[in-house]
């Protein structure tokens, strides 16, 4: 899956976690996107059986899309705690950076950030 993919599925979650459903114009609102993106993006996510959409409009993770925006959003947050905790990156750095690390680093990296911060967690 592109890093794309992993956004909008990560943004599905974090909205639904927010606010208790995800519409298309919630998300376009979330990542400054417009509607159409949002639409091709969606319908694209639905083909590949990580959504569904319902008849009201409302964006529901099916088990493979909530599956894969969790562990996204475990990289993220893993991450962004990684470099507070380790470099003293202040959040708001922390947390974009986050974002474009979690795409790209192999999973052996990740495991080692992940059992540093429970390592290191009081």
């Amino acid at each position: 899956m592109q890093e794309s993919g992993e956004n909008y599925l990560e943004t599905i979650l974090i909205l639904h976690n927010r606010q208790g459903y995800v519409r298309s114009i919630d998300i376009a609102n979330e990542l400054e996107f417009t509607k159409p993106s949002i639409s091709r993006a969606m319908g694209i996510l639905k083909n590949d059986g990580y959504i569904t959409v319902e008849a009201s409009g409302n964006i529901l993770l099916t088990e493979k899309g909530f599956a894969k925006a969790s562990a996204v959003f475990e990289r993220h947050r893993l991450i962004t705690q990684f470099l507070k905790m380790t470099l003293g990156i202040p959040h708001e750095v922390a947390e974009p950076d986050a974002c474009r690390i979690e795409h790209i680093i192999s999973q052996q990296t990740f495991d080692a950030i992940k059992q540093y911060i429970q390592d290191h967690e009081h």
